[in-house]
């Protein structure tokens, strides 16, 4: 025998309720209950989950720099211009778009972000050093710097010589209005290059949303 019970409340014996619908939106326990899943228990979702944390990668987004940028001094330079979302056909991204202005780049959402930078230097010379920075700033005015790799690239024949650096960092975006980021390098004397290309990437900017703040 079989029966169907119609409630839209199930309380317990103090008159809390234990489940409540309303609205089509069924709320289990309230404020302060604790929900145990009981060891071997196995929680099947064929929808979509919000608030577990659980909820994969909500932005991922990539810019490159779209041509060449000479690099003549050992001062370290931002990169604040010829820098555009990746639109190549078979490229793709998730979410809503970093936005840029003068080469500060401002997250569309608060989280955790995973930033890495993709430089490629390219020089036609003697050995020379190089450095990349990733920079930040939590105030929208001082900047420091969040994450640093130098390097160094050498000509081994007559023709250009290439080497690429690829700094990263975790970001903790709190406040969309103050936590920035921009892309700097420095080098010894020069002239050095920074590769850029509007169809493909040489040098490229990664932002991954791994989760909440």
């Amino acid at each position: 025998m079989t029966a169907i019970l119609k409630v839209d409340t199930i309380q317990d014996t103090s008159g809390n309720n234990i489940i409540n619908e309303s609205s089509d939106t069924i709320t289990i326990g309230a404020s302060g209950d604790t929900i145990s899943i009981p060891s071997g228990a196995t929680i099947a979702n064929s929808g979509t989950a919000t608030g577990f944390g659980i909820d994969g990668i909500t932005v991922a987004d990539q810019w490159r720099l779209t041509s060449d940028y000479s690099l003549n001094s050992s001062s370290l330079q931002y990169l604040s211009s010829n820098l555009e979302r990746i639109d190549t056909t078979g490229q793709g991204t998730i979410g809503s778009a970093m936005t840029e202005s003068s080469g500060i780049f401002t997250f569309p959402s608060t989280g955790i972000y995973l930033v890495s930078a993709n430089y490629q230097f390219v020089r036609n010379g003697s050995s020379q050093w190089i450095q990349s920075v990733i920079s930040g700033t939590t105030n929208n005015s001082s900047y420091a710097s969040f994450a640093d790799q130098e390097g160094s690239i050498s000509q081994v024949s007559s023709s250009n010589t290439s080497t690429t650096t690829n700094p990263s960092t975790l970001v903790d975006v709190t406040d969309t209005s103050n936590v920035k980021v921009k892309f700097g390098v420095s080098g010894a004397a020069g002239p050095i290059s920074v590769k850029g290309n509007t169809s493909y990437n040489y040098t490229f900017f990664t932002f991954l949303r791994l989760g909440d703040t």
